[in-house]
């Protein structure tokens, strides 16, 4: 499959709609809002998944697309690791935590495939 442009890939749409989750999740809990640091740290985590792959497409080169969709899938563990925190100290309900926790494994699975699939070209 080729794309001509990163915005038209559907693991970056699906990156894109769980930062937007995550958005939602800080401002629609002030428990979670309030905790600068991990708040912070998951909007960053949300945006390195979205931004290497950007940054990967870009450089037009396979290896270091693949690198980068590495790079991505680690942020994307990332978010599950804070999600985790969020759940555990932040009074969030594991209802309200699951949908974003089956994105970032759903993306997380993506990123996966597409690097596999880049580095057997």
């Amino acid at each position: 499959m080729y794309y001509k442009r990163f915005e038209d890939m559907k693991v970056w749409q699906d990156a894109r709609h769980l930062l937007t989750g995550i958005y939602t999740l800080i401002n629609s809990h002030e428990s979670v809002r309030k905790d600068f640091s991990i708040c912070d740290q998951l909007k960053r985590a949300g945006y390195s998944i979205l931004l290497n792959i950007a940054e990967g497409f870009e450089r037009k080169s396979k290896k270091e697309f693949a690198n980068f969709l590495n790079i991505a899938k680690g942020s994307a563990g990332e978010v599950r690791s804070i999600l985790y925190v969020v759940s555990d100290n932040h009074k969030v309900k594991p209802e309200v935590l699951q949908p974003l926790f089956k994105e970032s494994e759903a993306v997380a699975a993506q990123l996966f495939n597409f690097r596999k699939f880049l580095s057997d070209k």
